[in-house]
């Protein structure tokens, strides 16, 4: 009798590291380092040694989440789909922080609702991806949530095909993915209306506008990580119950039976 060798698990992304890479430290960056040390004495204000400008706080702000997204594609050989998100978001944001940037040391006149439309896009093209990915062979729920590192879909499936109940199982599936999909579309609104809040106000035409942008870019990533995240933690936690609830109802498996042994 010979035993079958179980592969390894593919290497994950650590949760935290992925908050301190791809949030803490860009916000960080921003909001200290960005000071034009030739604007702090023109102005009469101190100079500090982390004062770099705006340019080069940028520069770092960007490297680090870049650096990680293309350490984890080299050391697990393929793109993580957090990583991705996270990378082309941080370079969506640097592109168009140099657009909104004037020669000048100004700030373009309409950068809030530029950069409220770039960070209300990411989760809208999102929120739209996993309802239309329902019907392909990769629905994005499956990546996010209903996946099998967290849920024991061979065992599920196996169940719903000997009750013959494979309508009730795609039900349960679709409305799982219409309300994880809703945070998303609460969350496009949210960012929308946090990049107003905090750059609607902006002077474009003071001498420090590109620090004073910088600044509030980093109030709306910081503030939009507790304000936006925590609604989204909450839709997450529904969803859960929610297919938990519906798997049990088409099933008859507990939840210590659909999920996967800790």
């Amino acid at each position: 009798m010979t035993t079958e060798k179980q592969s390894p698990k593919p290497a994950q992304e650590h949760p935290l590291a992925n908050i301190l890479i791809n949030v803490l430290i860009p916000v960080l960056a921003l909001s200290y380092l960005s000071k034009d040390p030739a604007l702090q004495e023109m102005l009469g204000k101190s100079v500090k040694p982390w004062h770099i400008g705006p340019i080069k706080a940028l520069i770092v702000a960007l490297a680090f989440p870049i650096c990680y997204g293309v350490w984890f594609f080299v050391k697990t050989k393929k793109m993580n789909f957090f990583s991705g998100l996270g990378l082309f978001s941080v370079l969506l944001t640097g592109g168009l922080t140099l657009f909104l940037w004037n020669k000048d040391g100004t700030v373009k006149e309409h950068a809030a609702i530029l950069f409220g439309l770039k960070e209300a896009s990411i989760p809208f093209v999102l929120g739209v991806a996993i309802i239309a990915s329902h019907w392909s062979k990769t629905p994005l729920l499956r990546t996010f949530l209903y996946s099998d590192s967290l849920f024991d879909i061979n065992k599920i499936e196996s169940k719903v095909a000997d009750l013959g109940k494979e309508t009730d199982y795609q039900k349960v599936i679709l409305d799982a993915t219409l309300l994880f999909a809703a945070s998303f579309l609460l969350s496009t609104l949210m960012n929308f209306g946090m990049a107003m809040y905090f750059l609607g106000d902006l002077d474009h035409t003071a001498p420090d506008a590109r620090e004073l942008y910088n600044a509030q870019v980093a109030k709306v990533t910081g503030w939009g990580f507790l304000v936006i995240g925590v609604p989204i933690m909450l839709f997450l936690f529904l969803t859960l119950r929610k297919l938990l609830k519906g798997l049990h109802r088409v099933t008859g498996l507990e939840d210590d039976q659909l999920m996967m042994p800790r």
